[in-house]
Parts: structure tokens; sequence; C-alpha cells
């Protein structure tokens, strides 16, 4: 069987188009599939340290549920050492009764600066200068000893004893003390 010219050209348009078609299939379609199963691949593997993390998340929240209540338990307890009213209406008649009773008379206190507290949300501190014009030493040590025990909202953050030219026996005292309060 002798082909024509006829049939020899579409042969061979058939296999040129048969060569098209399985390019197109494997370059049109295939490929673009092959690189998004790639993609998402890579980023299925990516998930992997996220769900790690995450996973860490949950356990931490959990453990942070089972403290709940007894971190609600300390928030309450802490919310009734804090008397009612603005700090500025109670502090100052507080120390001065406190350290009254620890027999120093002569007490003043002022306010010296406001800031939110990071750590605790919902409250400020409050930083207070208390001063002490003439104390004696000795009952002073025991007076601020008994205010670190006896206030646990009340931080000492710095004590300056200065001596006193014209009684030797009497310094002059100035504490600065943070303070917890409600917003």
């Amino acid at each position: 069987m002798k082909l024509g010219k006829e049939e020899i050209q579409k042969i061979v348009l058939g296999v040129l188009l048969l060569f098209g078609l399985v390019y197109s299939y494997f370059d049109l379609l295939l490929g673009p599939l092959m690189a998004r199963e790639e993609l998402t691949e890579k980023s299925v593997r990516g998930l992997g340290p996220l769900m790690v993390s995450e996973k860490a998340q949950i356990e931490t929240t959990k453990t942070m549920e089972e403290k709940a209540p007894a971190v609600a338990m300390t928030v309450l307890q802490v919310n009734a050492m804090i008397p009612e009213g603005s700090p500025v209406a109670w502090f100052p008649t507080r120390m001065a009764d406190f350290f009254k009773k620890q027999g120093i008379d002569r007490v003043t206190s002022r306010l010296n600066s406001e800031t939110t507290d990071k750590q605790f949300a919902g409250y400020r501190k409050l930083t207070w200068g208390i001063d002490f014009p003439k104390i004696e030493f000795v009952p002073f040590a025991s007076a601020i000893a008994a205010l670190e025990n006896e206030e646990p909202l009340i931080e000492i953050t710095s004590i300056q004893i200065d001596a006193s030219r014209e009684d030797v026996e009497m310094q002059h005292a100035l504490v600065t003390v943070n303070n917890l309060v409600r917003q």
C-alpha cells in the first residue's frame, strides 16, 4: 500500500496534533497541578511547628483555667485590702494612723507619681513620699518593718535618712513607697 502525498500530510498533521496534545496536557494541565501540589505540601510542612506551638498554648490555657479559681480568690482578697474612694483621701490618713500606733507622731505623705501597672490589669501603682521630720532611728526601723509586714500592698522602694545637726539623737527620714490601688 502506497501512501499518497495527501495521506502523508494527514498522518504528519495527526502526529503533530498528538505531540501538541501531549505537550499541552503535561505543560498546561499537569505542570500547574504539580506546582500547586508542591506548594500545598510545603505549606503543610510549615504548619508542623505552628501546630506544636498551638498545642503548647492550649496546655497553657488549660493550666490557667485550672488556676483561675485560686487567682480569683487572690483578686478578691486584694480588692478587700484596698479601701473605697480616692487614694489621695485615705492613704495619708492611713499612714498617719499607722505610724501613730508605732509611736511616731509627725508624718507627712505626698503623692509623687501614678502609673498603670502592666503586671496587674485593672490596677495602678501610686508612688508616695512619706516624710518624717524628726525621728529616732530604732522606733523608725521597727515601724518600717511593721509597715512591710502589715501592709502587703505597699512596697518600700527607698529610704533616705539624714542626720540632724541641731539634735544628734534625731534624724530626718524620707521613705518612698509604691502602693497598688484599683483603677
